[in-house]
């Protein structure tokens, strides 16, 4: 593969960039090439959707709470025999 440098880019783009990379958590150069692919139209990935509306409740049961939800669960996910008579 070929290396390319950008010359003169403007600090604002610069820092939009970077910003993206650390939210994503993936290389300044992932980013850059991701970003010509798609504007391009090359891109070389299917697009995923990503949503985010429940990121804020990822983690936030305590283990004690995970468990008790994990044996209901368990519960529910029994067959009973007498249903398939």
């Amino acid at each position: 593969m070929k290396a390319m440098t950008l010359r003169n880019l403007p600090p604002q783009l610069d820092r939009t960039i970077r910003k993206r990379a650390k939210k994503k958590g993936v290389s300044v150069n992932k980013v850059v090439i991701s970003l010509l692919q798609d504007h391009l139209g090359e891109s070389e990935r299917r697009l995923v959707r990503r949503y985010h509306d429940l990121d804020e409740l990822a983690g936030s049961w305590s283990k004690q709470e995970a468990k008790l939800f994990e044996r209901t669960l368990a519960k529910q996910r029994g067959i009973d025999p007498e249903m398939w008579k």
